[in-house]
Order: C-alpha cells, then structure tokens, then sequence
C-alpha cells in the first residue's frame, strides 16, 4: 500500500530571500500548499551548495511549527531564533478528521504531558486543561509524543486516544533525493523542471488516477533546478521512466513569462491539477 503526498524540498530554499522575514514568509507558502492540498509529509533533502544563510535546519523548523496546531504550539516549541518571525505565517487551519460518532466528532493532535498507571496518559489536546485518557491495547506511548484525540464532547469532555495520523502533514530531514525516491511506499515518483514534459490535459488524464493512489513530488530551487542539482543534463528531458529513480518529469508551468519560478510557486502550480477530480 501506497501513502499520501509527499512533497520533497531542498534546504536551499529560501537561499534568495531578502531577511528571516522573507525567508519564513517563503516557507509558509509551501507549509500553506501542503495543508490545503492534503499533503501528508515533507521531505527537505540537504543542497548544501546552494543554501545560502539559511538552512535545512531553519526550513524544517519553520515547516514544523507551520504543521503544528495553533493550540499546542507553546506546548510543543521554545523559543527559538528560527521562529523569530513565526507571526508571518499563513494559518493552515487543517481541516480535522470526522470520526464515525456524529457530527460533533473531531480528530485532534495532542501531547502526551505525563503518563501514569493503570495505562492511563495526561494529554494537552487545546482544551481547557490536560486530559486523562486510557491507552488502548495497540497503542505505546511515551511522555511528550504527539498522538491523536478523538473528542466527541467538550462540555462534559468526552473523549479517547485512537491509533491513527493526526490531521495535516509531517515534516523530516532525508539524506538525499534518492533516499526519498527508494521509500517504500513513495508511490509514482513525479520530478519537476521547466526540461521535462509539458503537463497536458491529456496528461493529467492519464497521471491523477496514479497521483491519487500516492505520490513522492520533488522540487529543485530557484537558483538550481532539480535537474542540475541530480546532475542530470536539461538536454536528456523528458527521460524514460525510472530514470535517477523517477518515473515521470514534468513541466508543470509549460509557456511560464517568467525565467524563474519559484520553488513555493511551483508547488501550488503542481498540486492543483493533480488534486482535481474525474
């Protein structure tokens, strides 16, 4: 079995920024397409050669905090120089899951604050206090991991840890895009560039269905395309498939009037029609 959407990003991607604020802005942006495109996780491969002041490190932790609920985040980030201009970020508002036990039903992120006996967990899930809940069988948890709450009452609270992803996307360091390619699960593997084949309607007949059933989706940088950072020649675009370990290349911009697009617009250029229905 497949998994979701996987966004991989290098750590150069904010190398053109102007300051932290433009840098953070520019990382909200791609945080801001995965939540609304149901992305499920994001990769940053490093791109040393590129990064500029600004790093891996500092993208994934912008993209963390992004991915992390308004309610926990004090709860789950200290204060931290990378987060400095954390208010310019757009808010997610992750959809929550709806749970099979009425309307009122919500699927919501917690941590884990204390666990104590008779398999029992405090848990901080953005109510009014930590709540005690009953670990079922399938579940281990530990102090400070992030599970999911299933609350189907507020007022009195009613509510249960369940043993599934919460809402909204992961954020991970991988070593290198070949790494993220050789998932298991990676599904149709979709490399983006201005070389490879134009995205079509047509195409997009033949490449939603496979998209739908779990993607891995790569991005180069503005100041170096994913083809030179594979070390791949523009001039051998389109590729056969499998090819450095992708099974499709695509323009996803065809005919752009800019000479560069950049990385967070390209993001939202490649989503949108992926994400469209039959």
């Amino acid at each position: 079995m497949t998994d979701g959407t996987t966004l991989v990003v290098p750590s150069s991607l904010v190398r053109e920024a102007e300051d932290k604020r433009e840098a953070t802005r520019k990382i909200g942006y791609v945080a801001r397409a995965a939540a609304i495109y149901r992305v499920e996780r994001i990769l940053v491969f490093p791109d040393r050669e590129a990064e500029g002041r600004w790093g891996g490190t500092f993208v994934r932790t912008v993209l963390a905090y992004a991915a992390t609920p308004p309610y926990l985040r004090k709860a789950v980030w200290d204060q931290r120089d990378e987060l400095r201009y954390a208010g310019v970020l757009p808010p997610m508002r992750v959809s929550p899951r709806t749970g099979s036990e009425g309307e009122s039903s919500e699927s919501r992120e917690g941590i884990v604050t204390e666990v104590g006996p008779d398999d029992r967990v405090r848990v901080n899930c953005g109510l009014q206090h930590p709540i005690s809940l009953l670990v079922p069988p399938s579940m281990a948890v530990e102090e400070g991991e992030r599970v999911t709450v299933r609350v189907s009452s507020r007022e009195p609270v009613r509510a249960r840890l369940v043993d599934e992803d919460p809402s909204g996307f992961t954020v991970e360091a991988c070593g290198d895009i070949k790494e993220a390619l050789a998932r298991e699960n990676a599904g149709v593997c979709i490399g983006t560039s201005r070389h490879g084949e134009e995205f079509t309607r047509s195409r997009l007949a033949d490449i939603a269905p496979r998209y739908r059933d779990g993607a891995t989706v790569v991005f180069g940088s503005p100041g170096r395309g994913l083809p030179e950072i594979m070390g791949v020649s523009p001039d051998d675009l389109p590729v056969e498939p499998d090819s450095n370990g992708f099974d499709l290349w695509l323009n996803t911009v065809p005919n752009q009037g800019s000479e560069v697009v950049r990385t967070e617009e390209a993001v939202f250029a490649t989503l949108a029609p992926l994400a469209l229905r039959d």
